[in-house]
């Protein structure tokens, strides 16, 4: 567990977390105005001198760089849908195939990079239609519930990112799993796992989000069975239901890699005596670097401007990406770790170190989310 220099220690730790993050959300939202730029003691922090110029950015950024492009490659995601289909009904190898890794493209770009956007509320200005993305990229494209996924991400993953018992870790934990079926094997099953995790998780919900919840998950489920039948002329049950599960597993096992590579062996901070916001997030998030392939599919925050996303979490892809510079060089100027790594390197690390980052580590209590 990483102990706290005093000078990073700051009092009433719910308080602070609530004033920083009203802070970061006016700096992503571009509100103007000087509320909420100076501590209590009206000097301004770290944190609240970086929120300025993060804000200062994304004022005189244009709709398309603050949400137009991220809408645009989510929409491309849904129309490579109906080409994928039309794909899988071809006798020819090579076409089905094609449709095979089409439809996973499309199905990881909608159920990774939209559902993480929508659970932060990042496609758009609206609340309402906020709420109408979250539930469909969460519930129809990634069958899980919205609801929890939004708790568990932004109220437990973002709020105590790196505080043990609460957002210390990956929702992926199976210790009794060896490292090579862990990292390997076991997130293929994930396409099957997460419909009924999400189940668990509608337990004590009122009656009305409980039959929301099913609707849409099933909504999902059925309406790409129904079509692989329908349109792409499967003959079978099974082989309807096996396509399905490729599609949805092909970015399964990078998925969980990137889930644990970005937290889990950095610093780990105790609930009772956490670091102001900014030392947290620079000490316990890592960026991966740029990847043409899963920059994409995932989303900028969640790989090479990872820091970023934790330090404003309710930009977009695109933004996040726009503001690195800007992060980076304030974080050098003050000292601050600005932490970046390979994928290769990382797995390396969690392939050697299996047991202590992964078996060993202290339990984790509730949902750390959609990530």
């Amino acid at each position: 567990m990483q102990e706290v220099p005093e000078e990073w220690r700051e009092g009433g730790d719910e308080m602070r977390m609530k004033r920083e993050q009203v802070v970061v959300k006016r700096s992503s939202e571009g509100m103007k105005g000087e509320e909420g730029r100076k501590s209590a003691g009206g000097e301004e922090t770290p944190m609240m001198e970086l929120s300025r110029m993060v804000q200062k950015l994304v004022q005189e950024s244009s709709w398309w760089e603050r949400r137009g492009l991220d809408t645009c490659v989510l929409a491309a995601a849904l129309l490579c849908l109906p080409p994928a289909f039309l794909l899988l009904s071809s006798s020819q190898v090579t076409w089905f195939v094609a449709g095979v890794v089409l439809m996973g493209v499309a199905h990881a770009v909608l159920t990774i990079k939209g559902t993480h956007l929508a659970s932060h509320g990042s496609l758009s200005e609206s609340p309402a239609w906020a709420k109408v993305w979250a539930v469909f990229f969460i519930e129809i494209c990634g069958s899980f519930s919205a609801q929890a996924g939004v708790q568990g991400h932004i109220k437990m993953h973002h709020a105590h990112t790196n505080v043990i018992g609460l957002g210390d870790s990956s929702v992926w934990k199976v210790p009794f799993l060896s490292r090579s079926v862990y990292l390997f094997v076991a997130p293929l099953s994930f396409p099957i796992i997460t419909p009924l995790v999400a189940l668990g998780h509608l337990k004590g919900q009122s009656l009305l989000l409980i039959v929301r919840t099913l609707l849409m998950i099933s909504l999902g489920l059925y309406s790409q069975y129904w079509l692989l039948i329908h349109v792409s002329g499967f003959q079978s049950v099974p082989g309807a239901l096996l396509c399905m599960l490729v599609c949805r597993a092909m970015f399964s096992v990078p998925y969980i890699h990137v889930n644990i590579f970005q937290h889990i062996g950095l610093s780990m901070f105790s609930p009772n005596h956490r670091p102001k916001r900014i030392y947290q997030m620079t000490h316990g998030v890592l960026n991966l670097p740029r990847n043409p392939v899963l920059d994409w599919i995932f989303g900028h925050s969640l790989i090479n401007c990872h820091v970023e996303h934790h330090l404003f979490p309710f930009l977009s892809d695109n933004m996040c990406l726009k503001v690195k510079p800007v992060v980076s060089k304030y974080l050098s100027e003050k000292q601050l770790p600005y932490q970046q790594d390979t994928y290769f390197s990382r797995l390396s690390i969690f392939f050697h170190r299996y047991q202590e980052l992964m078996v060993f580590a202290p339990p984790i209590t509730e949902l750390v989310g959609v990530q």
